[in-house]
């Protein structure tokens, strides 16, 4: 009588142990497929959002110089098509064009152009704040994934030494 409890616990264990088994390899897969990936994408969006802050500050940067050290203008070269380039004098820097998005361009003054720079790079970096925090939670999704695999890691081992 003694001998089938003893199979039925060494039965029930191994049951056990391979449920854990299969819960960790579970885990492991939600990790590497889905929170490793939405990690990816939004760091992805992070570093975007993070390229277009940078053409708004040079931008900015661009246009302070334009206004403070050529007043009267400069000399450029413009390509005219098929990678022919002109000289060309820029006199008057009353108005630039300005990208706003989709390509549609909009007349402005330089302290118009700065203002819209500043606008700019305050909506993208709360934006990009966003997905920071996103990306955060899911660092810690991940970490607290890996913490329960560890965790039946050792409940496994612990039937082991039994």
């Amino acid at each position: 009588m003694q001998i089938k409890s003893k199979n039925s616990s060494e039965t029930h264990r191994m049951q056990e142990q391979a449920a854990n088994e299969a819960r960790i390899t579970q885990i492991e897969e939600f990790i590497n497929e889905v929170l490793k990936e939405d990690l990816r994408q939004l760091e992805k969006c992070i570093g975007q959002f993070n390229e277009e802050i940078m053409e708004y500050v040079q931008l900015k940067n661009t246009l302070q110089t334009f206004d403070t050290h050529l007043p009267e203008g400069y000399k450029t070269q413009v390509n005219i098509g098929s990678n022919i380039f002109m000289q060309a004098r820029v006199r008057k820097m009353d108005s630039i064009l300005v990208n706003v998005g989709k390509d549609i361009y909009l007349e402005m003054t330089i302290p118009e152009a700065e203002r819209f720079s500043d606008t700019r790079v305050k909506i993208l970096t709360k934006q990009s704040d966003v997905l920071r925090e996103e990306s955060v939670k899911k660092r810690a999704q991940i970490k607290m994934a890996l913490i329960a695999i560890s965790e039946r890691a050792k409940l496994i081992q612990q039937d082991d030494g039994k």
